[in-house]
């Protein structure tokens, strides 16, 4: 009796198990990773005479649409936008625009069809139909490249134009369009023989024509479109050594191919005043939407006509203070004046203007308890002390100046009451130093000493050392730094091969921040102090010798300066000089950027 139950229960056992695996369920396959495919259309792709607006394309899974708007593009370009949907294995596209008469259509579906389950997509594919007796077949292809810093510009709109006026794509729609790829690539086709002028344009509206603010790029010379036929080998091999057959084909290669472009932003914008505000009672700003080649022209309208102002500039005037130093003015709740100055109309015309400014005295709100308390007993108000920063820190950089930035533009300072020391162990002794203003108002001044690596100071300021034109004076103030080693900081040479006046060399970080940069110097162009790390070198071609990289210019047909990038990553050791041999002229570099900077672009 035992044995049978023993026996009973492991069959048990055996069936359970057997249920439980089959309740699992098949463990599955690999991943599908092959893209939907094309089984039919209607009509046939590279239809003629087909003068419908709805197309329908049957594939062989369940397909769904991805980013439709930014990956589908109809070439000749479209005023309204087409219906593009998908339906279990069907694409449906519904053109919205009237067909024009013997034209080549193509549709761009770039990444936007993808299978419903893994998402794969169908790369590139292109849906082409005439509504004539022929379709044009012609085509070009190039890249789209970032000018400043050579990035590969993905998503650009690019086309041509048939018109060979330069002001054609100010006001005439693109004849045939395309867009880049993720590596900045672009394929133009069923283009029609002819001549043709080439642009690529951010098209910020929509609109297929270049407006100011928008990323433009254009090529210099006008384009051919050719197609010719090529014999190809391709050889199949027996094994490693022995060939089994070799086929000989043609195939049809369209030109140019090879096409480089690189978009750029004008400097050129609308001008006018953004905003002018008075966020405390004694300045108020302006900020302008452009850089200014001179100061506005202010005139009171409601206090003192000589009215003396401490104007605090931003390099390119676009962001003016005017400080008010006379307490009568600078007392009143609202300021009335005009601005003058030079604005831009529709066309970008410069149009003297004159502004009506009512600049108010913003005011913190008072609670009922202050106000009844104001209104009782005289309230004095103890004045603040005169804020400053600075830019010292226990580990202070052996080519500073010490520099101090105030809250208010000085109007005096004593400099017996600025104290530096010299400290070796425990004993202290007094230096020598220079004051010096930095700015036009007083509000940025730095102190110059000629520091010795390693060495420890001291700055003592005793209070009231600082007077700002409001009579705020300064705290006391006690900093112990030292200066770093000599053996902190790597320099770093560069020989051009070729010397070139007008290179002007930057050393760049890994995200592309300029850390240092100078012109190119015949005897070699030295970069001292700095830190240990990975660098890199970009170069650009100042041809006006301005010492700043300018941008190109569409209406005067001027492309940016030409940019280029040494070929690989320096690693640059503490108390450790490095030379390098630059050959720019090197055309195998030109229009590349080192691995390492393109793999940074991409994180970002």
């Amino acid at each position: 009796m035992r044995l049978y139950q023993i026996f009973l229960f492991t069959i048990l056992i055996l069936a359970a198990g057997s249920c439980a695996n089959r309740a699992a369920g098949p463990t599955g396959g690999p991943k599908d990773s092959i893209p939907p495919v094309v089984v039919r259309s209607s009509p046939i792709n590279g239809a003629l005479n087909f003068k419908k607006k709805d197309i329908q394309v049957y594939f062989n899974e369940n397909i769904t649409l991805d980013k439709v708007s930014d990956n589908v593009v109809i070439s000749p370009p479209q005023k309204t936008q087409p219906i593009v949907r998908a339906n279990a294995k069907v694409l449906f596209v519904s053109l919205q625009d009237e067909l024009q008469d013997s034209t080549t259509y193509s549709i761009l579906f770039g990444n936007a069809i993808v299978d419903l389950n893994e998402k794969n997509p169908l790369e590139n594919y292109v849906f082409s139909f005439a509504t004539g007796d022929e379709i044009d077949t012609l085509q070009i292809a190039g890249r789209l490249l970032n000018a400043e810093n050579l990035d590969p510009m993905p998503g650009v709109l690019v086309g041509i134009h048939d018109n060979l006026n330069d002001t054609a794509i100010l006001g005439d729609q693109f004849k045939r369009i395309a867009k880049t790829d993720s590596e900045g690539k672009f394929t133009i086709q069923n283009i029609k023989n002819g001549q043709y002028k080439l642009y690529a344009l951010s098209d910020l509206n929509r609109d297929f024509k270049y407006q100011p603010g928008e990323f433009v790029a254009f090529y210099d010379s006008i384009i051919t479109p050719q197609v010719k036929l090529e014999q190809r080998i391709d050889t199949i091999w027996a094994d490693s050594v022995t060939v089994d057959t070799i086929h000989v084909f043609s195939q049809s290669v369209f030109t140019p191919d090879d096409i480089l472009i690189k978009l750029f932003k004008e400097t050129k914008k609308r001008q006018y005043l953004v905003k002018a505000e008075r966020a405390d009672d004694k300045y108020f700003n302006l900020f302008f939407n452009d850089k200014q080649d001179s100061l506005p022209k202010i005139t009171p309208l409601n206090f003192d006509l000589d009215t003396r102002f401490l104007i605090q500039k931003s390099g390119q005037l676009d962001s003016l203070t005017y400080w008010i130093p006379d307490a009568a003015v600078y007392n009143q709740d609202t300021l009335t004046l005009t601005v003058e100055y030079f604005k831009t109309d529709s066309l970008f015309n410069y149009v003297y203007t004159v502004d009506t400014l009512n600049l108010f005295q913003r005011k913190a709100r008072q609670t009922s308890r202050q106000t009844s308390k104001s209104k009782s007993e005289e309230v004095v108000e103890e004045q603040k002390p005169l804020n400053l920063k600075n830019n010292l820190s226990s580990s202070f950089d052996f080519y500073l100046d010490i520099v101090f930035d105030f809250e208010e533009p000085l109007d005096s300072f004593f400099v017996e009451k600025i104290h530096l020391v010299h400290k070796v162990d425990s004993i202290t002794e007094p230096v020598e130093f220079a004051c010096l203003q930095k700015d036009s108002i007083g509000r940025i001044l730095g102190l110059s000493h000629a520091w010795k690596p390693e060495e420890s100071y001291e700055l003592n300021i005793d209070s009231a050392a600082f007077v700002s034109i409001y009579g705020r004076v300064s705290n006391r103030l006690t900093t112990a730094f030292k200066i770093k080693s000599l053996e902190d900081y790597s320099t770093l040479k560069i020989m051009l091969q070729d010397y070139d006046p007008r290179a002007y060399i930057q050393v760049i970080d890994s995200k592309e921040q300029v850390i240092q940069s100078k012109r190119a110097e015949q005897q070699g162009a030295v970069f001292q102090y700095l830190r240990p790390g990975d660098y890199f070198l970009r170069m650009f071609i100042d041809d006006n010798h301005n010492d700043i990289w300018d941008t190109g210019d569409l209406e005067r047909r001027t492309q940016p300066e030409e940019v280029i990038y040494f070929f690989k990553k320096l690693s640059l050791k503490a108390n450790w000089e490095l030379e390098e041999t630059w050959d720019h002229t090197d055309s195998s570099f030109y229009n590349k950027k080192p691995e390492e900077l393109i793999k940074t672009t991409k994180k970002r």
